[in-house]
Order: C-alpha cells, then structure tokens, then sequence
C-alpha cells in the first residue's frame, strides 16, 4: 500500500500536480490528495558521498497519530534480497509528515536500492541511488536542470532525463518551484490541467503556502521518477522564496502586504528543507576522486546584498548618470553575491582541491558570463510587445553602449564578486567549469579576467520558464548571432527551447549536451534537438 486514494485518481492527480484546483473535480481531488495517507510523494536520494547518502520520503499514517517511525532499507538488488543497511527515523506533522535520514558505511562507486517500511507493513516505492566514486575515475555524467515552472509546461526534460541509464547524478541550480499565484498567468501560457496551491493570485507567503506548493510540484509524475532513478544535489535560486531576493528583502516582496521579509524567508527555507533532499548545511563541496570537485554554493539568502539600482539612472535619462552609476554603485567592492564568509570558503576549497582532483565544477543559481544587450533586439520585437517591454529593451541597449549588463540580479551586477571569484581560480590554477541557471536560455561562456582566460560555464536552459522567444519575432538564430557578435565571452547560445543538459567529465575534457525537447505543452519525451561544447583540461577556454 502506498496511499489509500483509488490509483486511477492518484495518477490523474501525479499528472496534474496536486489538485486541478480550477476545475470541479479538481477541487475534489485536491481535497483527496491533501488528506491523504501513506506514502503520499514516493522517495528521494540526495547528498552522496563516498560512503554515505541521504534518503527522503513522506508518509502520513492513518488515523490521529501525530508522530510515526519509518523504518529504512538499503541493498544491493532491486528485490533486497542482499540488504546492506538500514535505519529507523521518526516524522510526524510538526514537519510535514516528510522524513529525511542518512546511511552511512556504504561503498564508493556503488549502485544501491532503497525503500521505507511503515509500522503497519506497507512499503514505499523502490528508488535507486549511487555514491560518489574514489581513486581514478575515468568519467562521471551529472544531468543540469533549471527552472521548472508547472503551470505553463509539462516536465519533459524531467521524464526524458529519468530514462537514461548511464547518470550518476542530478544537479538542480534553481528554481526548482515557481512563487506566483495561478491567476498571475497568461491564460494562453498556461495548460489548463496544471495548477498549483494556494490557488488563485494567492503567491507562497507562509509556511503552509510553501508546504502545498511543495506537495503540488513533487506530486508530479515526471519529477517523482527523476528522484526516484538517481540521487539529486539541489541548490535554491530565488523563486523557492520569491523573485529577484537578497539578503534583506526581494523584488517581490511587499512588507506592507506580506508581512516580515524575515518571517517569509524562514517559513521558505524550512518547507525546502522539508520536501527536498537536501541537508542543512548552507553549502558543500562533493568530491568525485581525482576527476573533480563538485561544489553546492548558496547565492541568495544568507550574504547576498542588495543589488545596485540602476532605475535612477535610467530615469534621468543621459549618458552622464548611466555613467555615474557604472564607475559608482556598480563598481562597489562591498557588493557580493555569496557573502565573504563562503568566498573565502570557495576560494579556499578551489585552491586546495585543483592540487588533487583535475576539475572544480561549480554549480551556480546565476549566471556568471558577462552578456550586454545587442543593439538589434529593440527591431525585433514582436508588435504586440508592451510599452514597458520596449523600453526596457531601449535602456539595455543604452546600458550596453557603456558597457553595463542586461541583469543587475546575476554575477554581472556584482562585477567586483565575480572579478574575486574568478581570480581566486586563477591564482589556484583550478579548471573552473561554472554550472548555473537562471536565465531560461541555454549558453556557453568562454570566462574571462585580467584579460586572460578563467574557466568556462555551462548555462542550463529551463526545463519550462518561457525564454528569449517571447518578445522577439525574429529568427532566434539572427538573436543568437547577435548575442555571440556582442558579447566576446558567449561561445554560443540557444535562445527559444526548452529542455535539460548532460555534462560529461573525464580527464582530458569536459563535454556539455543541451537537450532540447520537441514541446512542453503536450506531454513526451521527444527531443528536437541537441549541442555539444566541451573544453579541454588546462586550456579553460571551449573548442567545439
């Protein structure tokens, strides 16, 4: 027994997120899903090491118990005939009824088999899980994954990815939840099936919001298989909280009507750390032999600090104040993105392990290549484009002319963070790859500093946030051209799909395959397409 809904319904209700809140029978599944019991979310690995690896699940006994045991097993075959471990951990609604523990005393390298048993006999999906390996590895595969927006595309990259047989692990840099209310959605962007709690405009504010947009997203069929075929390193960017956030506050948070910055942001952290497989700590280095170091940042909550505003500039509308703000605000030392604490964690970490593993692979909320606007997208825009679109596009344009970036949220609005980062790798002589998301296109950046090579980044599209594609009407090969004319660092660029990437590492290389999946508005694992970059060990710049 996993849960105690008819398993037609069950199925509908994986399909459609937890609840087609709009529509009558989707009030009444919502209603059956968020009361139901048993294993409610199947099971999740995360956190591998060598030897150890965390394991989650969720299960809600039936009847009034507040508190529950769930016993855990480990093996080496799918049918635990040769179990290898286990451990007993407790939950109850105090966290959500989910359950998070981690094994240790396993072997590197290996592939394991793992499942809960709850005290009345019944017994969670299998899932499937690997540790990390030791000694001289020859390759190690990782799938990157970005912003994952459920109300306006189907998880395809998500159901493609999980196929595969030859991955070792999944990497997430963000975005993993969307914050908004579902009534904030263009209905032609929307599929009608895929909604999410809390309904209507109604954005995660509290605790209970993030708990039931959680439950809404890892409801999903697709992404409950991902978890389930491999163990999963997951970073949070800014929409597991909300938009565009910092330190002390965020784009999309209005004190006035939602309350403390502070109160928002602790109710966020908890319900992630609840429903994902993450641990506590803020962040991590993963080591996978003498290939690599594979590094978890956090570059939002806990040092982040403002980002400058360059609206002021803007508004008055000449060159002098753009550059005013560009050799000011901009330039401003103080400025970070990872707080100085885990810069000097990073810087540290990057110095000591490119001395015994051959790459540092590091995995980033945004983007860190520099990307200024090309002068041709203003021509481009699609007629029905707003006014506020336009002139967003003119002032980017105007921006560029002076040398300033499109996005002040990412690693371009913090230049002298980045200008840290990327000569703290230098210094350590590290093969830097940068693995990040954000921006919804996928792009490969030849990095740069002091004008001499840095490392390279592999930049994820999104498996559903709308891209590039939306305001132009244009070609998006003239859009990409333009991009890579524009801005020397971009080795290449894909503006309009949608999908996944697969990184490769081996001695000698690394290789990144974009995935581009054939539609997100129906559901299937079609691929349209795929590009391949890879660059070579010592040369930190991208060859074909």
């Amino acid at each position: 027994m996993t849960t105690n809904i008819d398993r037609r319904r069950l199925i509908i209700g994986a399909g459609l997120g937890l609840g087609a809140l709009l529509l009558p029978v989707g009030k009444l599944l919502a209603a059956e899903v968020l009361n139901a019991n048993g294993f409610t979310h199947n099971v999740a690995s995360g956190e591998p090491g060598p030897d150890s690896m965390l394991l989650w699940t969720r299960y809600v006994p039936p009847g009034s118990s507040d508190e529950v045991r769930l016993q855990a097993e480990m093996a080496l075959d799918p049918a635990f005939t040769r179990v290898v471990g286990g451990a007993t951990v407790r939950t109850g609604a105090y966290r959500d009824w989910t359950a998070k523990l981690t094994l240790d005393g396993l072997q590197p390298g290996t592939t394991y088999w793992y499942r809960f048993i709850a005290p009345d006999g019944s017994i969670s999906p299998v899932g499937r899980t690997r540790t990390l390996p030791v000694g001289d590895v020859a390759s190690f595969k990782l799938g990157l994954f970005s912003c994952a927006n459920l109300p306006i595309g189907w998880f395809n990259a998500y159901a493609h990815a999980a196929e595969r047989d030859d991955m070792d692990l999944w990497l997430h840099v963000g975005d993993y939840i969307y914050e908004y209310g579902i009534a904030s959605y263009k209905p032609r962007d929307r599929i009608a099936e895929r909604n999410v709690l809390p309904a209507h405009d109604h954005e995660m504010v509290s605790l209970i919001d993030y708990r039931m947009r959680l439950a809404c997203y890892r409801a999903d069929a697709d992404l409950q298989k991902l978890h389930q075929m491999a163990p999963m390193v997951a970073l949070w960017d800014d929409h597991e909280i909300t938009n565009d956030s910092w330190e002390g506050g965020a784009q999309n948070h209005q004190p006035d009507k939602e309350g403390d910055w502070s109160t928002r942001k602790a109710a966020a952290v908890q319900a992630y750390r609840e429903w994902m497989p993450v641990s506590e700590e803020p962040w991590k280095a993963y080591p996978l032999g003498s290939l690599a170091t594979l590094y978890r940042t956090e570059s939002r909550l806990i040092g982040r600090t403002r980002p400058a505003d360059i609206k002021r500039a803007f508004a008055m509308g000449t060159d002098a104040a753009l550059e005013a703000f560009r050799d000011g605000p901009w330039q401003d030392s103080s400025a970070t993105m990872l707080g100085l604490e885990q810069e000097s964690w990073l810087h540290h970490a990057l110095n000591a392990n490119a001395r015994r593993s051959h790459w540092q692979l590091v995995g980033m909320g945004t983007i860190l290549g520099r990307t200024v606007m090309p002068k041709e997208t203003v021509g481009w825009l699609r007629p029905e484009a707003s006014e506020r679109t336009r002139q967003t596009f003119k002032d980017n344009v105007r921006a560029a002319r002076l040398g300033l970036p499109m996005w002040m949220d990412r690693w371009d609005g913090y230049p002298a963070a980045r200008s840290r980062l990327l000569r703290a790798a230098q210094q350590a002589d590290a093969n830097l790859v940068m693995l990040s998301g954000d921006s919804h296109n996928a792009w490969a950046f030849s990095l740069q500093e002091d004008g001499r090579p840095a490392g390279v980044e592999f930049a994820v599209q999104a498996v559903t946030s709308g891209g590039m594609e939306g305001s132009m009407a244009t070609d998006p090969r003239n859009v990409a051209a333009a991009f890579r004319a524009t801005n020397p660092e971009i080795s290449w660029c894909d503006t309009s799909q949608r999908g996944y990437a697969m990184i490769e590492i081996t001695p000698q290389r690394v290789t990144g395959e974009w995935v581009f999946m054939q539609d997100i508005k129906t559901r299937g694992t079609a691929v349209a397409g795929t590009h391949r970059m890879q660059v070579e060990r010592d040369r930190k710049v991208f060859g074909g």
